[in-house]
């Protein structure tokens, strides 16, 4: 993590939260490539001439500069990268799940290059209009990965013995993969997924060579359980959003279609 002292130039980065500071300045928690996440000060960010205004926003790709600050960093520039646009309707809800899962589960000032890049790439995939559910699972398991709290997805839990490929498995929490005769998804499904966190680019190998089971709403939740598990939140602030923006839309949409 960069000294609070020296100057950070030109970092990729995206706001994941703000709050007020002060009646003009805001407090940005932000995601970045090569520091991880962290907290900065934006003086003057709430005046309606800030040049900082219509950029400290969420899910909006960022080069930062910041450096010096008594208290914290301080926002010094901020330049939108380009690319895309914001992503709009479900999409905008997911990558509010995104961002909530970066501030709940990654700690302040450790960086993680290629889950950033990862999320950069579901930020992107979003406001294209790429399906929400395949991009929350792919993040998710290598957000669990990079934390270490994802156990080896090809040994069974209790025995310590390689998968059978056709027999069904359950992700317990504390304890990995048990066989469950009840459970969807096979032996062969989850060591796709295992293969594919450990090759050299895991969000390419995940979509690649796993895409049906990153749509499953099996994975969902058994992925859902083991993030309550390690963040200690029994319901997310994006999906109760969702919940709530599901009772105000038609009836025709599906009822699991802005579900992260």
């Amino acid at each position: 993590m960069a000294r609070r002292s020296s100057r950070v130039h030109d970092e990729p980065a995206f706001v994941v939260h703000h709050y007020d500071w002060s009646e003009s300045s805001l407090i940005v928690d932000v995601f970045t490539r090569h520091h991880g996440r962290l907290a900065l000060v934006a003086k003057g960010a709430k005046r309606p001439a800030s040049a900082l205004r219509p950029l400290l926003v969420a899910l909006l790709p960022l080069r930062l500069d910041w450096g010096g600050g008594e208290e914290l960093p301080v926002v010094k520039a901020a330049h939108w990268v380009g690319g895309h646009v914001l992503p709009q309707e479900q999409a905008l809800w997911a990558g509010l799940h995104l961002n909530e899962l970066v501030l709940r589960l990654l700690p302040r000032g450790e960086a993680f290059p290629m889950l950033f890049d990862a999320y950069a790439a579901a930020v992107r995939a979003l406001a294209q209009g790429a399906p929400p559910a395949p991009l929350l699972r792919a993040f998710e398991l290598m957000l669990l990965h990079a934390q270490g709290w994802l156990p080896d997805l090809a040994i069974e839990a209790a025995t310590r013995r390689p998968l059978q490929a056709q027999r069904p498995y359950r992700l317990v929490a504390e304890h990995g993969l048990i066989a469950d005769a009840r459970a969807a998804l096979l032996g062969a499904q989850w060591m796709a997924l295992q293969a594919a966190l450990q090759s050299p680019d895991p969000w390419s190998a995940l979509h690649a060579g796993a895409a049906e089971t990153l749509a499953s709403a099996a994975l969902r939740t058994q992925l859902r359980a083991l993030l309550h598990y390690h963040s200690g939140v029994r319901a997310w602030h994006a999906r109760e959003m969702m919940r709530e923006l599901r009772r105000l839309w038609s009836a025709s949409h599906r009822p699991d279609e802005l579900e992260p």
